[in-house]
């Protein structure tokens, strides 16, 4: 086989990131963006390595049940939607399957799985969006989203996957930058001034929050700016400028300077208000972010004697809304803004029980061991990378009756799995959580019980 070669396969599985994958009479696999399960289909093949290959679609010869019509322009092009052309169905499917097959062959974890958790809505769900500015060929401005593995900005009028108030923002913005002629960055020299607009929606107090990442300070006529955004926008409540002079793909820096309003959102999750600020961790499909973490309070089986234990704890959404049901609670995070946050929250919702410590999570579980503070309980929502053998360990030393476990990743939830099965603790339930309908990703939850 070789680059160019047309090949006649059928495509039986997914990868997590998208590709159809299917082999050739001589068994390579080959994978293939852009298909279904059940599609027959002719390849052209673009890479070839020793025991597989990458190929495009060619024709379809004969297409799958599960495929329907892409309705996204950008859908082909855009590094954030991977399933538009099959059923929801079908891609609630391939999710679990992802999940099951992480923890089972990653994790060497035989457990019980139960049905994935579907979203009532597949478009319109986000109440956030990161969306990098830089310039095309002829040297006007374009915004919205990276092509995938790459930084190439996609321009984007409007994402069927945000509420269409986003787009208002982004005709706003485009304005502005026609108008004034506003300096944008380039990524290749870290010269310019505009890198990102950062938006977010309070889904049930239909808050809005703009957010400018800028190289420097702030724009030049930014005042004329945070005016055609109010004009524009009747539920706008604050208006940020985050300041990140670093050459770096981080987005957002660390200094944030309020132009207009208080700085932060608010929003409503399991009847309980929360403060959103540009740092705080909130989770963007609130409806489904409800239905996790039920199902997290499900798995923790709290009676109102137990000492909760939140690591990861964000603005403190999942503890806070397990409060009322534990004698105390504790939650960890990193990120001091987003402990403020957290506290203020608690006194906002009068919680009483709570307390807040802002540190890394392992540091955090070692400070609390070492002051004889032992949860009954301890819940964990870790970034991508998941928490680690370390935490684990650390996690075995305070000696918890359960421990449930939030994953955004089901490859590092699978890692840590095994890490706890190694350390006394028995995996009794997974229940996979569709959170990013269309995109690849699936949440999920665990169940760990002290063996």
């Amino acid at each position: 086989m070789k680059k160019n070669d047309i090949v006649k396969i059928k495509i039986t599985s997914a990868t997590a990131e998208g590709s159809g994958v299917g082999k050739t009479e001589d068994n390579i696999v080959v994978f293939v963006p852009m298909t279904a399960i059940g599609d027959e289909i002719e390849a052209r093949i673009l890479k070839v390595k020793k025991t597989y290959a990458f190929g495009k679609i060619e024709k379809i010869i004969t297409p799958s049940a599960a495929r329907i019509s892409p309705d996204c322009p950008n859908f082909s092009k855009c590094g954030g939607c991977v399933w538009r052309h099959i059923s929801y169905d079908e891609e609630l499917k391939i999710k679990s399957k992802k999940v099951k097959d992480a923890v089972e062959r990653i994790g060497g974890i035989s457990t019980e799985f139960r049905p994935i958790i579907g979203s009532d809505r597949v478009n319109r769900y986000r109440n956030k969006a990161q969306l990098p500015v830089g310039k095309d060929k002829e040297g006007g401005a374009v915004i919205g989203f990276y092509a995938f593995h790459s930084h190439r900005i996609i321009d984007c009028d409007d994402c069927a996957l945000q509420p269409e108030i986003f787009k208002t923002v982004m005709d706003v913005t485009r304005d502005f930058i026609e108008r004034t002629n506003t300096d944008i960055y380039d990524e290749s020299t870290g010269k310019g001034r505009l890198r990102h607009l950062y938006i977010r929606l309070g889904e049930v107090t239909n808050e809005l929050m703009v957010c400018y990442v800028v190289n420097g300070n702030g724009l030049k006529q930014e005042d004329m700016l945070v005016k055609m955004l109010r004009e524009s926008l009747p539920n706008l409540k604050t208006v940020v400028f985050n300041s990140n002079r670093e050459k770096t793909n981080v987005i957002l820096g660390n200094k944030n300077r309020v132009a207009y309003g208080k700085g932060y959102i608010t929003d409503v999750l399991c009847r309980l208000k929360f403060k959103i600020s540009p740092f705080s961790f909130w989770q963007v499909n609130r409806a489904q972010a409800e239905k996790l973490y039920s199902k997290a309070k499900e798995y923790a089986k709290l009676s109102g004697d137990e000492v909760l234990l939140d690591l990861y704890c964000g603005t403190g959404t999942i503890g806070l809304t397990m409060a009322q049901d534990c004698k105390q609670l504790v939650g960890v995070e990193i990120v001091e803004d987003a402990v403020n946050d957290a506290k203020a929250n608690a006194e906002a919702n009068e919680i009483n029980n709570a307390r807040f410590i802002c540190a890394d999570a392992p540091t955090a579980a070692e400070q609390l061991r070492k002051e004889g503070t032992a949860p009954d309980v301890v819940i964990l929502d870790p970034p991508r990378k998941g928490c680690g053998e370390e935490l684990v360990k650390t996690i075995r030393k305070m000696n918890p009756k359960r421990v449930v476990y939030v994953s955004c990743d089901p490859a590092t939830l699978a890692r840590d799995l095994k890490y706890f099965s190694e350390n006394g603790y028995i995996t009794h339930e997974v229940t996979p959580c569709d959170m990013f309908p269309r995109t690849a990703h699936c949440e999920s939850v665990a169940l760990l019980t002290k063996n």
